[in-house]
C-alpha cells in the first residue's frame, strides 16, 4: 500500500453498523510464529448471524521454534508470497522506501534458496488528488507523472539488484477490475453504506476525514486557516461518500490477534495495533466526490474510490498474469494469502478543523501505515470472504546523523547516489547488517565506510584474495583434495556448519542483521584458521607440510564458497564474484540452493580462476586527500632538477 511519507491519511466521520456478515472464509491451515497455527479453518460461520470467529489454535509439533517466523509459504511448503508496499508516486524513491525494498529481497531470496516457489510484489500507488495535482503543477498528466515517477523505482530497484517477480501499478487496467469486483462483493455484504461530511481540506495532506479517536484539541490550524504541516490554506469541502462499516469487525480482529499474536510483528507492533482496535474501530469513508483521478464507484460513476481501498488490492491484482482474465478469484487462486506483508513505519500526517453538532473542533494526529495493513485491510478481506495475509511486519524510522531526515534540514539521503558511490552490495550489506530488522536505524557516512570496509574488504574479500594467490603460486590454482578430504579430523569444519545453521535460523526469523553478523563469523574464523596455519611457512617446508598448507587452503576456500551461498541474499553481486573466482559459472550459482550451503563442494582436481580484488576498499574523503598529498609529495621528490643554460 501507498508509503505517504509526511504527508496525511484519509481518515472519516464515524458511524455504527450492526449488518450481519454472510461470507466465510475457504478452509486454509497457515502457521505463524510461536508454533501458533491455524486448525483447518481461518474463520467459521458459527451462529445466525454467520459472523466470523477465529478458531487458532495452539500447535506444539517439532521444529516450530527451530523454522521461526515464517515456517510454511502459501499453499503449502513449496511457495511463499511477499509484498512490500505499493509506493505513492508524489515523488521520486527516497531512501525508506529502498530500506524496506532492499530488506524484501533479502527476504525473497532466502526463500528461493528454500527451493520455495516465491513471488515477491513491489508496485507503486498511482492515485488521489495529490497525484492529479502535482501533474498539473508539472505540465503533465497524470498519467504522464505516474508513467515518470513508477519508472524511476523500477530503475532504483534494477540499481539495487531487486529481483521482483511482479511489479503493480494501480493505473492497470487489471488492477481496476479486481478492485471494483472486491467493492461490489463488499457492497453485496451490506457493509458499505453512504453518509454526509463537512469540513476543511488539505489538499497536500489529503486528510479531510476524522474518526471519532481523533477528535482531540491538540494543536490548531495557522493563520487563515493554513495547514500547519504544508503551510497552506485549507479548503472548505462539504460531500457524501461511501463508508465501509469497520466497526462491525471489531471483536473478529480482537479475536484474531489474541489467537495468532504471530500475526503482526514485532511485538511492540501488536501491542499498538491491539491498542487502536481497544479503543473502538470507527468506520471510514471509501470514496470521493471531489477527486477525478481515481477508479470509479461500480454503482456511482460521480465518486472515485479511496486510494487506501484501492491500492490495498494491488496485493491481490499483482497474482494475475497479463494473459489472464482479470477477476477477483482468478488472482485469489493465483497465490493468495500473502505469507508476508512488509512494510515501513512511514509516517503521516493531518491536520482538520471540523464542525460536528454545532462545535469547531481542531486535530492535529500522526499515524503510520500499520493501521491500514493491520486493522482496514484484513477487515476489508473479511467482509469479501476473502483469507488474511499470515504476517504484517513493520520496521522502524531511519535517520542520518542522530537526526529525522528532511529536505528543510537539508540532511536526505538519496539512494541513487548512495548506489552510484559504492554500488549496490555496499547499500543492502549496511542497512541489513547496521539495522536490526524491526527497529528504527540510522545512517552515518563515516560508520557506513568503516563497516564496508572491516567486514566486506577485509574479512571477506581480502581472505579470498590472499588464499588464491596463494594456492596460484604453489598449486597452479588447482585443488589437491576435496574439501570434505580436507577437513576430516578438523574442528573448522564443524564450527562453520553450526554457523550456517544460526545464520539460517536468523534468516527465517527475519533476523537480518544478526544473520549478516554470523556469516561474518564464518570470515573471521576462516581469517583466523589460515594465520594460526600459516600454510605460506608450511609450503616453504615441503613434504607432509605441503601437503597439510594444500588441504588448509582447501579448507578455507569452501568456506568462502559457503559465505559466499550464505551471504547470497543480502550481498548478490559479492557472493557471485566470489563463486565466479572459485571456477563456478554464473549459471551454477543462479542454480544454487540452501542445501549446497553443507559442507563438501569443492573437489579435487577443480580450478580456481584468476585471484582478483572482489571489493575494493572505500576512501573517506581524509584518507583520499591524504593519499593525493602522498603521491605529489613523492613525485616532486623524484622529479630532477632541470639544469640551467649554464650548469649544461
Amino acid at each position: 500500500m501507498a508509503c505517504r511519507v509526511q504527508h496525511s491519511i484519509q481518515s472519516s466521520f464515524w458511524f455504527l453498523s450492526s449488518t450481519p456478515l454472510r461470507n466465510s472464509l475457504n478452509p486454509r491451515r497457515i502457521f505463524f510464529k510461536n508454533r501458533i497455527s491455524f486448525g483447518k479453518e481461518l474463520f467459521f460461520s458459527s451462529s445466525s448471524r454467520t459472523a466470523l470467529y477465529c478458531t487458532c489454535s495452539s500447535s506444539s509439533s517439532s521444529g516450530g521454534d527451530k523454522d521461526g517466523f515464517l515456517t510454511n509459504g502459501v499453499g503449502g511448503d513449496d511457495s511463499f508470497v511477499l509484498t512490500t508496499p505499493l509506493y505513492y508516486v508524489n515523488a521520486p524513491p527516497h531512501m525508506g522506501s529502498a530500506y524496506t525494498t532492499i530488506a524484501a529481497d533479502a527476504i525473497a531470496r532466502f526463500q528461493r534458496l528454500l527451493e520455495k516457489k516465491v513471488i515477491f510484489i513491489t508496485g507503486t500507488d498511482e492515485h488521489g488528488e495529490k497525484i492529479a495535482t502535482a501533474a498539473a503543477a508539472n505540465g503533465s498528466s497524470p498519467n504522464e507523472h505516474c508513467d515518470v515517477v513508477s519508472q524511476a523505482y523500477k530503475s532504483l530497484w534494477k540499481d539495487l539488484d531487486i529481483s521482483y517477480d511482479k511489479f503493480i501499478r494501480t493505473t492497470d487496467p487489471k488492477h481496476e477490475a479486481v478492485v471494483k469486483e472486491f467493492y461490489s462483493r463488499v457492497l453485496a455484504n451490506g457493509d458499505i453504506y453512504r453518509a454526509d461530511y463537512e469540513g476543511l481540506y488539505c489538499v497536500n495532506c489529503e486528510d479531510p476525514f476524522v474518526t471519532l479517536e481523533e477528535l482531540q484539541d491538540e494543536k490548531d490550524l495557522l493563520d487563515d486557516n493554513c495547514c500547519p504541516t504544508h503551510l497552506k490554506p485549507c479548503v472548505k469541502r462539504k460531500e457524501d461518500n461511501y463508508f465501509f462499516a469497520l466497526s462491525k469487525y471489531q471483536q473478529q480482529l480482537e479475536e484474531v490477534l489474541k489467537q495468532n499474536p504471530g500475526f503482526v510483528q514485532p511485538s511492540y507492533r501488536l501491542n499498538e495495533v491491539q491498542g487502536w482496535i481497544k479503543n473502538g474501530l470507527k468506520d471510514f469513508s471509501i470514496s470521493r466526490a471531489s477527486v477525478d483521478w481515481g477508479i470509479a464507484v461500480p454503482n456511482d460513476s460521480k465518486q472515485t474510490i479511496y486510494v487506501w481501498f484501492d491500492a490495498l488490492l494491488g496485493y491481490v491484482s499483482a497474482l494475475l498474469e497479463d494473459s489472464e482474465l482479470a477477476s477477483l478469484d482468478t488472482a485469489i487462486s493465483s497465490g493468495w494469502p500473502a505469507s508476508l506483508h512488509l512494510i515501513g513505519k512511514f509516517l503521516t500526517k493531518s491536520s482538520r478543523r471540523w464542525h460536528l453538532a454545532d462545535k469547531e473542533i481542531v486535530t492535529h494526529t500522526n499515524r503510520d501505515i500499520l493501521r491500514f495493513h493491520a486493522v482496514y485491510w484484513p477487515a476489508m478481506l473479511m467482509s469479501a470472504g476473502i483469507g488474511l495475509p499470515k504476517m504484517v511486519f513493520g520496521h522502524g524510522f531511519l535517520t542520518k546523523d542522530g537526526m529525522k531526515m528532511g529536505k528543510s534540514l537539508g540532511n536526505t539521503l538519496e539512494p541513487t547516489d548512495l548506489v552510484q558511490r559504492f554500488g549496490p552490495d555496499a547499500v543492502r550489506y549496511f542497512f541489513l547488517r547496521e539495522v536490526e530488522f524491526g527497529n528504527d536505524g540510522d545512517y552515518s557516512e563515516e560508520r557506513f565506510i568503516r563497516m564496508i570496509n572491516a567486514n566486506l574488504a577485509n574479512t571477506i574479500g581480502n581472505l579470498l584474495n590472499r588464499t588464491l594467490g596463494l594456492l596460484k603460486k604453489n598449486c597452479q590454482s588447482t585443488l589437491a583434495v576435496d574439501s570434505d578430504v580436507a577437513a576430516e579430523g578438523n574442528k573448522f569444519m564443524p564450527a562453520v556448519e553450526k554457523l550456517v545453521e544460526k545464520a539460517r535460523v536468523h534468516y527465517q526469523n527475519l533476523e537480518l542483521s544478526a544473520a549478516c553478523e554470523t556469516v561474518l563469523e564464518i570470515g573471521n574464523a576462516g581469517n583466523l584458521y589460515i594465520d594460526g596455519q600459516a600454510p605460506w611457512t608450511l609450503f616453504k617446508q615441503g613434504g607432509t607440510a605441503f601437503e597439510t598448507a594444500a588441504k588448509d587452503l582447501v579448507i578455507v576456500l569452501e568456506a568462502m564458497r559457503i559465505i559466499s551461498i550464505a551471504l547470497s541474499p543480502i550481498t548478490p553481486g559479492l557472493s557471485l564474484k566470489i563463486y565466479s573466482q572459485l571456477g563456478y559459472t554464473k549459471e551454477q550459482f543462479n542454480a544454487v540452493s540452501w542445501s549446497d550451503t553443507k559442507w563438501g563442494g569443492l573437489k579435487a582436481g577443480q580450478v580456481m580462476a584468476q585471484a582478483t580484488p572482489i571489493f575494493a576498499r572505500i576512501e573517506d574523503g581524509t584518507e583520499a586527500e591524504t593519499k593525493s598529498a602522498a603521491t605529489k609529495k613523492v613525485k616532486k621528490e623524484k622529479t630532477p632538477k632541470s639544469k640551467s643554460p649554464v650548469e649544461a
